[in-house]
């Protein structure tokens, strides 16, 4: 990653645990790995075990900042999976991924049980879609191991997110949103610095509001919290580029590029290695004033 000015004032704080980001000079990439069945892009894939280990581990290869771990599809009309399931999905795989590198884990639950648990495998960071509603206990769960959270807007539930979305004002409304979110979080005792907010690309939202809110990162930005957009591979692509779901990875890094000239600071993405080097190639051509190519990595 090149290297980051800390008296800048368009980068923000996020710290967790003993980790310390200022984020908006180039953005960290976090690499999905679905522990499922039935994910829209990857599901099963990687619901064996080893293979779940072994790709998770590939995805740090590629440049991956942050493995980000979960055991319960969220696609549009998916069904939940019990408590039991997902535990067995996702903290025997969090604690062979924490015992074999050093890049943070996070996991991708609404279940303050599994978000305890991985927490206690090596996980440090919550990534909750539903913006810690869903599970009275988040909260606290969440103040307990001093956990980074991603804090996600969603309009529904999975099962009825993509029936009838439907907004005034979009960015107003989804920032207004994340904003009441992050103030009732400090009041449950989470400090700010520990959360990222998520305005939740394709989660009750059509193909226009999604468009909407990727054209407006600074919007959310102004909230005073770094943003991770998590658009990869997803549905409204198709409306973009009228293309199947395994042939969306050119519209990703399209769209990464995008939102990370709008100084993104986390970016969720299946396909990492195109997408860090996409990202580079971009950074290195838009900040080359004044800098020899010696100072961009290029891993």
């Amino acid at each position: 990653m090149p290297d980051s000015n800390d008296s800048n004032p368009n980068l923000r704080l996020w710290t967790f645990r003993d980790r310390n980001y200022r984020l908006g000079s180039f953005p960290l990439i976090m690499g999905i790995l679905n522990a499922t069945p039935d994910s829209f892009s990857d599901g099963g894939q990687y619901f064996d075990a080893a293979a779940a280990v072994a790709r998770g581990l590939a995805l740090v290869g590629e440049g991956a900042d942050i493995i980000d771990v979960g055991g319960e599809s969220t696609r549009p009309g998916s069904q939940a999976v019990s408590l039991e399931e997902e535990l067995r999905r996702t903290i025997p795989l969090i604690e062979q991924l924490a015992g074999q590198t050093s890049a943070p884990i996070s996991i991708d639950t609404t279940k303050a049980e599994v978000a305890r648990q991985a927490m206690a495998a090596g996980a440090e960071i919550i990534n909750d879609i539903s913006g810690l509603t869903f599970d009275d206990r988040m909260l606290d769960v969440a103040r307990e191991t001093a956990a980074g959270v991603i804090c996600m807007h969603i309009q529904g539930t999975p099962q009825t997110m993509q029936t009838s979305p439907c907004y005034d004002d979009v960015v107003a409304e989804v920032s207004a949103y994340l904003a009441d979110r992050v103030q009732r979080m400090e009041a449950a005792g989470i400090p700010s610095e520990r959360v990222v907010v998520d305005p939740g690309i394709g989660f009750g939202k059509t193909a226009e509001h999604n468009v909407r809110i990727l054209s407006n990162v600074a919007a959310f930005r102004s909230l005073g919290r770094p943003v991770l957009i998590g658009h990869s591979r997803k549905r409204f692509l198709a409306k973009v580029l009228g293309r199947p779901v395994e042939e969306r990875s050119a519209g990703t890094i399209g769209v990464a590029i995008a939102v990370a000239a709008q100084s993104a600071d986390i970016i969720r993405v299946h396909d990492v290695l195109p997408i860090r080097d996409a990202l580079l190639a971009w950074h290195t051509i838009h900040d080359a004033n004044g800098k020899s190519l010696e100072a961009w990595p290029s891993r």
